[in-house]
């Protein structure tokens, strides 16, 4: 009799995987309100490494973390027509609190241009004051119709950057140096994620933005998700709250300004791009366990090493786990770290004590084999970066051979439509061809350059669309 697979396969239905591992590697549940989510300790450790790479990535630029109000007055939102147009259907609105009606309701913020930029206009006076790089932790709530836990949900976590320059060129640097060095860089590096970048259509701009960047990820569907977004904003919001500065010529000058956020979507990045039909695959750049040593029973001598290779991979300066839990069956514990992707399990029994081994388990490429107990400090860490570089070089290949190069809008169609990603010239499709995909659920991921870099303008010759359908 056939046994019942623990996950449903990727390949009968993909979705109900995705939220079968979700549940199952103890990542997330439903929140009690539609489209919340509680994330739960094993999923919110891997939010904290992230947002530790993404922190200390974000202050080498120079910026500094700050704090602002969830609550922002409604009238703030129609200073600035585009953004407020493009927020409207997600707002949350307080209209009551202390038992009363409020004299001006209030929205939960679904970002924080707004309020940030009103407290810009009162910090910068001078050119001395600038640049003013500011990021904020927060959690945001934007109202979704068709919520999915990580993917879209209506409050989740994320981080958002606010600066203000005295130039245009500044700002229009600054917003690319956080898409390639503070995103692109970790998540190639840490996430071990293949990603485009790339440069977003006027019809998929940042609401109030003049210039989009973006990250497109290929997930294990074909998908895209957007990753992470940079914006240019110009000087829309300066021109609705006033943010002047008195620039070294004694001249009152309109400052540039930049925004730019990532999410705990990344987590569902994570799970789709990396994860299999045994569970999650960690990269181990990001596990906040890399190895975890098992025992398969209680036997005395076992416990004592399996606790003592644990405290010598803890001191070589590996993220290692000891599980000692003899209570509970060995299979069960192994399947429970398949799921939720652990590098790496060192599993030790009587006989693996006799032999002076362990059996090694390696979660990315699959597979098991005995190692000398006396090899594995000095073994695991190259073991670890070259899972790091396989998940990568999986990732890659798959977008290269699901990518095609098509020539008309019905090619562009098919290919989104049988789970790859269609390139396009930009020419040829255009902003009428961008309409029509809207009927077969597509949309421009991006454009980019003939060669792969980021386009400088919406227009520039020899511009590529990258078509696909997307979470």
């Amino acid at each position: 009799m056939a046994k019942t697979p623990v996950l449903t396969p990727q390949a009968d239905d993909f979705p109900r995987w995705y939220q079968d591992l979700i549940t199952k590697a103890e990542l997330a549940d439903n929140g009690p309100v539609r489209g919340t989510m509680v994330i739960r300790p094993y999923g919110y450790g891997l939010w904290e490494r992230m947002q530790g790479e993404m922190d200390a990535r974000i202050k080498e630029t120079g910026t500094q973390n700050a704090y602002f109000p969830l609550l922002i007055p409604q009238s703030y939102l129609t200073r600035e027509a585009d953004h407020v147009e493009g927020f409207a259907p997600e707002l949350a609105v307080v209209t009551h609190g202390g038992g009363k009606e409020l004299e001006e309701p209030a929205v939960v913020r679904p970002t924080s241009e707004m309020i940030i930029n009103d407290y810009f206009s009162k910090w910068v006076q001078s050119y001395r004051d600038l640049p003013l790089l500011i990021n904020q932790w927060a959690n945001v709530v934007r109202w979704e119709l068709r919520p999915r836990l990580f993917l879209r949900t209506t409050e989740f976590l994320w981080q958002e950057g606010h600066t203000a320059h005295a130039t245009y060129e500044e700002a229009r640097d600054f917003a690319a140096h956080i898409h390639r060095k503070v995103y692109e860089d970790f998540m190639v590096n840490v996430l071990a994620m293949d990603v485009v970048p790339g440069r977003k259509t006027v019809k998929e701009r940042f609401a109030g933005a003049i210039n989009t960047l973006t990250l497109e990820g290929m997930m294990g569907d074909g998908k895209a998700l957007q990753m992470a977004t940079s914006h240019e904003l110009g000087q829309n919001f300066a021109k609705a709250f006033n943010t002047q500065y008195l620039s070294k010529d004694g001249r009152q000058e309109l400052v540039w300004q930049t925004s730019w956020g990532s999410t705990t979507r990344m987590i569902g990045a994570l799970v789709m791009m990396h994860g299999d039909d045994n569970g999650l695959r960690v990269p181990p750049r990001l596990a906040q366990t890399q190895a975890v040593v098992l025992a398969i029973k209680g036997d005395e001598a076992v416990l004592a090493k399996v606790r003592e290779l644990g405290d010598r991979l803890k001191a070589a300066g590996i993220r290692v786990h000891v599980d000692d839990r003899t209570d509970t069956p060995f299979g069960r514990r192994a399947v429970d770290w398949e799921l939720k992707g652990v590098p790496v399990r060192i599993e030790i029994g009587p006989r693996d004590l006799e032999n002076g081994t362990a059996m090694l388990a390696r979660r990315i490429p699959g597979g098991k084999e005995p190692v000398s107990l006396d090899a594995l400090v000095s073994l695991l860490p190259q073991v670890l970066e070259a899972d790091q570089a396989l998940l990568l070089k999986q990732s890659r290949e798959r977008r290269e051979s699901r990518t095609s190069e098509v020539s008309t809008i019905d090619e562009a169609v098919e290919v989104a439509g049988a789970g790859g990603w269609a390139r396009i010239p930009w020419a040829v499709l255009g902003e009428e061809g961008e309409a029509k995909l809207a009927d077969h659920a597509a949309t421009v991921r991006c454009l980019v350059a003939e060669d792969g870099s980021v386009p400088d303008a919406d227009d520039a010759p020899g511009n590529v669309a990258v078509v696909a359908r997307a979470y």
